[in-house]
């Protein structure tokens, strides 16, 4: 459960620290007072969207942390090496800074938004008011009740199934074209084809043609500095060359050498050095003749990397990706002249898949009308405890449009329909449900979902919207019911359903040295009566709404030690 929030500097709240309790926990307070903005905050820290703009006015960043409590061994922790420490919390942080960055953290050792994100989806689910909207959306049915039955090794089947048919079908929408464009596009693979073989392309040709190209533009500078590098190493009729010189030294220090060690030492350096110069006077020599050029090569070279210039402007950027062009065109030459040999073994293929997609897809829809007909039994009974028991529930199912009736879905539409008087026909949700009805469907629904959930805090933002009276006190005592097995955290404006929370806080905004600030308050017994009187009656309390507050609060104990009771 979420034990503990830390926020600094997000929009209106410059800091705070909420310590959460087990159960239902509540937060009330007047229309932008900042209640939201913690549920922002608790989204930030588990790795939903968020924008710098939540950043308070003049604060260089913005903070979140939260620790968690109580958790079970969720799958995530081994998949990544991480979890809690030794005495069982779990510290996540993110840091929001103005350029949009964010830091985020697990016990110090940082994530990545992605891996927080996917962690926060098994610790926490948020439930806002445009959940209702996503009630009204048809598009959304089919996930909902895969949500509650299970479904997903069964999808997963099929939509491997489904993966391997539209691959066949792929490839046969390749192959099937009218003859013209056959035709068009066999001419234009002819042609290419045709000026690439005619290229005659080598692998690892371009290197050595430049690096010849570059030799011959410099082929006179060359030669002249080796010529005159052999006529100052090896001279010529007229004039010895330095290899000479030293070996006429080398030869008038041998006498001296056998009188004098310095002369001996003196010898062994230059006959070293006549040694050199007679092997660097060769090389120079070799050199020179090597640099023998024919006439007309330098154009060959240029025509011959013009030619591969032209040729990568339309087929690669390399010889090597020319080539694989080449292949490429090949086979798709090939496999359009052979295409009807080719469409009658992928028909047959095409065949056999789709009976797999179909037997893969049946299965699939028997599985959602297992679970649809156990989906419509519970939200009747949730239904039924928020006091809508006239209300019937149903999950129609339709056929998919189309000439094979599938897509990567299965083989089903579904769609919630509802009747909400006696003797009314069942109709699409979004067509009759009221505001206050499509709340208690969703909490009714919600809850449902969060049965077969790891999750272990849920978070309602404001989704009472359009309930009051009796089933106001209906959708409370649920609240407290869910509240039984898991963490819950409930923004509301309704008297009824802060009464029955174990922990209530108060959210209010004020001004202090010309800012707005927030103050989030755990609320006494006595804090929590004047706060309930406030929510009734308004800012004018009087003895009256103190004493129903009172009354709302004893019967809210009542009830849950009834519920206790009872378990």
């Amino acid at each position: 459960m979420l034990s503990l929030l830390h926020i600094e500097n997000i929009a209106v709240i410059e800091q705070a620290d909420i310590q959460f309790g087990p159960g239902f926990n509540a937060l009330t307070g007047e229309t932008g007072a900042g209640k939201s903005i913690v549920i922002d905050a608790i989204g930030a820290v588990i790795g939903e969207r968020t924008s710098r703009e939540l950043i308070r006015t003049g604060a260089k960043s913005a903070l979140v942390s939260a620790v968690f409590t109580d958790l079970p061994d969720l799958p995530w922790f081994a998949e990544n090496g991480l979890g809690p420490d030794e005495e069982g919390n779990l510290l996540l942080q993110r840091e929001i800074q103005p350029d949009g960055r964010n830091v985020c953290r697990l016990g110090g050792r940082p994530l990545t938004v992605s891996q927080l994100k996917e962690l926060g989806s098994q610790l926490v689910n948020i439930h806002g008011q445009h959940d209702g909207q996503q009630l009204l959306d048809e598009r959304c049915h089919l996930g909902y009740l895969d949500s509650f039955g299970g479904t997903e090794a069964a999808l997963e089947r099929y939509q491997i199934a489904y993966g391997a048919y539209t691959a066949v079908c792929r490839e046969m929408a390749k192959l099937e074209m009218d003859e013209a464009e056959k035709s068009r596009r066999m001419d234009t693979l002819h042609y290419q084809i045709a000026e690439l073989e005619r290229a005659e392309l080598k692998e690892g040709e371009e290197e050595p043609l430049l690096a010849r190209r570059n030799l011959l533009r410099n082929a006179e500078k060359l030669i002249e500095a080796v010529e005159e590098a052999s006529y100052a190493l090896s001279g010529d009729d007229e004039r010895e060359g330095a290899a000479s010189l030293i070996a006429m030294a080398e030869n008038a220090l041998s006498p001296a050498a056998r009188m004098s060690g310095a002369a001996g030492e003196a010898l062994a350096k230059v006959s070293e050095l006549r040694s050199a110069a007679e092997d660097a006077a060769e090389l120079v020599r070799d050199l020179r003749d090597s640099l023998d050029f024919e006439p007309g090569e330098l154009d060959e070279i240029e025509g011959r990397l013009d030619l591969l210039h032209r040729l990568k402007k339309k087929y690669g950027a390399t010889v090597e990706e020319m080539l694989a062009y080449l292949d490429r065109c090949r086979k798709e030459l090939d496999e359009i002249q052979y295409a009807d040999d080719t469409l009658a073994r992928l028909e047959k293929a095409r065949g056999e898949r789709l009976k797999k997609a179909r037997e893969a897809a049946q299965a699939l829809s028997d599985a959602r009308h297992t679970a649809a007909e156990a989906m419509e039994k519970r939200i009747q009974s949730e239904l039924a405890q928020l006091d809508m028991p006239k209300v019937r529930f149903a999950v129609e199912f339709r056929p998919k449009p189309g000439g094979e009736g599938l897509d990567e879905t299965g083989m089903d539409e579904v769609q919630f329909l509802m009747s909400a008087n006696v003797g009314e026909a069942l109709k699409p949700i979004q067509k009759i449900a009221s505001g206050g009805e499509l709340a208690r469907i969703m909490l009714a629904l919600k809850n449902v979902l969060a049965e077969n959930e790891a999750v272990t805090t849920l978070i309602f933002d404001e989704v009472d919207t359009g309930v009051s009276g009796r089933a106001a006190q209906k959708v409370a005592q649920k609240m407290a019911d869910v509240a039984g097995r898991k963490q819950v955290l409930c923004v509301t404006h309704l008297p009824q359903i802060a009464a029955m929370a174990d922990v209530h806080f108060s959210v209010e905004k004020g001004e202090k040295g010309g800012r707005t600030y927030t103050v989030v308050e755990r609320l006494s017994r006595a804090r929590r009566k004047e706060e309930l009187a406030r929510l009734s009656s308004g800012e004018r309390i009087t003895p009256a709404a103190l004493e129903s507050a009172e009354e709302a609060l004893e019967s809210a104990e009542e009830y849950k030690r009834a519920r206790q009771t009872e378990q």
